[in-house]
């Protein structure tokens, strides 16, 4: 979500006047995100939204669902040619072989991730902000106060790299990590905020 807005904020950070984009924020961005299926589908997400809007997306995860057997990781992992040939075709998914082809890697890989005893929320949450990175950071009061990465987002990024998963660089996991929860930016004049 990083550098996907502009302008002037005179409600939500994002999302007014188009009703899943409103509901998606106000009540999925920032939220914390736990479990395998739920953060491997959160990041492959994020990989096909890279240089495309997050709405564009949004629109589209009913198909992306259906067409990765609900991001299970261990189906999505026995994906093989006539699959990655079958989503090419689908025309209710971004179709980017490259994405595609990421997504059953990635899948693979957090099941290799549980074969060795470990998972794939251990290793996100693992990079979790303390305190937001040793000091109560300010709630941003417009999207110039939004970092785009940070040391946290590059470490998970280069963490996922060396486990196998491919479209997670830095900036893919920071949007991800605010997608997920691991950090909280709406910004100061949210209603979501404000609710609180």
């Amino acid at each position: 979500m990083t550098g996907a807005m502009t302008g002037a904020v005179t409600g939500r950070c994002f999302g007014d006047g188009d009703p899943l984009y409103e509901e998606y924020h106000d009540t999925e961005w920032g939220v914390p995100v736990h479990g395998d299926r739920a953060l491997f589908e959160r990041i492959a997400l994020e990989g096909f939204q890279s240089g495309l809007s997050w709405i564009t997306v949004l629109r589209k995860r009913p198909a992306f669902r259906r067409g990765f057997a609900d991001f299970e990781p261990a189906a999505v992992a026995a994906f093989d040619e006539a699959d990655v040939a079958r989503l090419l075709t689908d025309a209710g998914i971004v179709r980017n072989r490259l994405k595609i082809e990421a997504t059953v890697a990635n899948a693979r890989a957090v099941v290799a991730l549980q074969d060795a005893g470990r998972s794939l929320d251990e290793v996100v949450w693992s990079h979790a902000p303390a305190d937001d990175e040793g000091g109560a950071r300010p709630r941003p009061t417009s999207w110039a106060d939004v970092p785009a990465r940070t040391p946290a987002s590059a470490a998970l990024a280069k963490e996922l790299k060396g486990l196998g998963f491919r479209f997670v660089g830095p900036t893919t996991m920071y949007a991800t990590m605010q997608a997920c929860g691991l950090v909280d930016d709406h910004l100061a004049t949210c209603p979501v905020v404000t609710r609180r």
